[in-house]
């Protein structure tokens, strides 16, 4: 009998989608092992698939000796060392549009969150400051709603457009930057493509729903953020998308009118200077795209990438395709 891939898995993944992986591979779960650990036990595997928690260095992927595959259990992959990946003949990939859904319903009620203030008043009635209904009016008048403003979306891939769709429905104008220009979502929604300094100048509200690129590090900085002066800037791309110390920096001047984001350029956060503005900020913990339902499709989706490459078959969701003229599919098939 042909003998069986060993398939490391270092997170929780869910039940159905672990028993599928279980059907073709002999199937070990280490959860969230340091790197130490990881370097150690590496070696006796043929794909790993790993979370955005679980850091896969140049270090790991050097000690995978047998390894042919990492699968990504997020459509993010900047915790794997791609590169090198890429020059030991691993195969990276990714879980692409599956958490579109998820994030895009997160991020407009992440934004309303932020404009209506939401999660303070929350606050200022569980602290019992609600003492009249006069107060209310008088300290929270200047609330505004998400119809009627203009949105602009860096960011135009799968969940960009997911935003999008929802963002027009809410009765806004759309604004957009993206690597390439989009027909299709400028024929469905109106938005308007624009070069990213226009995006942040003409809009209202500005939501990042970038990866993380060289390109796109500090995509808001302190060069830019003047261009934000009373807008709203919601983040559910990647914490390096944003200088936080810009961003504090003009909460504390005025400069911005609000904060949302669920993604930190340091994570997890236990302290945080944009903690002293809860009125102006929501913060929530890297958790846009979590759901019982997207987890259990997602664990599906890199199931499947992960059987795909072990099968010698391409997918999309390759990451480092320019692998394959290094160690074509033909070299890594074992199923």
């Amino acid at each position: 009998m042909k003998e069986k891939p060993k398939v490391l898995v270092l997170f929780k993944m869910k039940s159905r989608p672990l028993q599928k992986l279980k059907e073709h591979a002999d199937v070990d779960i280490v959860l969230y092992p340091n790197e130490k650990d990881l370097k150690r036990i590496i070696g006796n595997y043929d794909a790993v698939v790993v979370s955005p928690l679980n850091r896969v260095s140049r270090e790991v992927v050097m000690a995978g000796k047998r390894l042919k595959v990492i699968s990504c259990h997020s459509a993010g992959y900047d915790n794997v060392d791609v590169k090198a990946a890429t020059e030991r003949g691993v195969y990276v990939t990714k879980v692409s549009g599956w958490l579109s859904e998820a994030v895009a319903e997160f991020a407009v009620g992440l934004t309303i969150a932020l404009l209506r203030k939401i999660a303070y008043t929350d606050a200022v009635v569980r602290r019992g400051e609600w003492r009249s209904h006069r107060d209310v009016w008088s300290r929270f008048k200047n609330i505004e709603t998400l119809y009627g403003k203009r949105v602009g979306i860096l960011g135009m891939g799968a969940i960009g457009k997911a935003i999008a769709r929802r963002m027009r429905a809410m009765g806004t104008e759309l604004f957009y930057w993206s690597r390439s220009r989009k027909p299709d979502i400028e024929r469905e929604t109106g938005a308007k493509y624009l070069p990213v300094e226009d995006v942040l100048r003409k809009s209202d509200v500005v939501v990042l729903a970038l990866p993380a690129t060289e390109e796109t590090y500090h995509v808001i900085n302190a060069g830019n953020v003047e261009l934000l002066r009373d807008k709203y800037l919601v983040n559910i791309g990647r914490g390096s998308l944003v200088d936080e110390a810009a961003v504090t920096e003009a909460l504390k001047e005025g400069i911005l009118k609000g904060y949302a984001t669920d993604v930190f350029e340091d994570e997890p956060v236990r302290e945080h200077e944009l903690f002293k503005f809860p009125d102006r900020t929501v913060l929530t913990p890297h958790y846009a795209g979590l759901s019982l339902e997207s987890m259990e499709d997602m664990g599906f989706k890199a199931v499947e990438n992960l059987l795909k490459i072990l099968k010698g078959e391409y997918t999309d969701d390759i990451v480092n395709k320019e692998v394959m003229k290094l160690r074509p599919l033909e070299e890594v098939k074992m199923l």
